[in-house]
């Protein structure tokens, strides 16, 4: 199975997911996307995977969200990604593709469904313990 993390090492459910992940027998790409950001084509086909809009993948916190007014709700999904392609730290993460799909990882258990062998139970950096049973 290939599995590809966009992982940032200074979130905790990012730290969480890849652990998961090397748990379940797999050794993953590992993507530090605030230093090597995807495309722009990237993102787009990232978000097409996951089935959502580029508004559910935007970072609030710890982001120049506010500042650059992207909660108005008309902005386009152009405008969007246009953000996301000059402040990659807006792009939410762990984002995580396997052969079985991909998954924006938050909570960090949103990957075990991605995994051929996901954990039976994990126990994450905050002391919560989770099943590795399929959802």
């Amino acid at each position: 199975m290939t599995v590809t993390i966009y992982h940032n090492p200074a979130c905790g459910t990012s730290r969480n997911t890849l652990e998961m992940i090397r748990q379940s027998g797999e050794e993953p790409e590992v993507v530090e996307y605030l230093k090597a950001p995807p495309s722009r084509e990237r993102l787009v086909e990232l978000i097409d995977a996951m089935g959502i809009r580029p508004r559910d993948l935007l970072r609030e916190k710890g982001t120049p969200y506010a500042e650059l007014g992207l909660g108005d709700e008309t902005l386009s999904d152009d405008a969007l990604l246009d953000a996301m392609m000059a402040h990659p730290i807006l792009i939410n993460r762990p984002i995580v593709v396997t052969d079985r799909g991909a998954a924006l990882c938050r909570p960090s258990e949103k990957v075990l469904p991605l995994l051929d062998n996901p954990v039976a139970t994990f126990t994450k950096e905050d002391g919560e313990t989770v099943g590795g049973t399929r959802t």
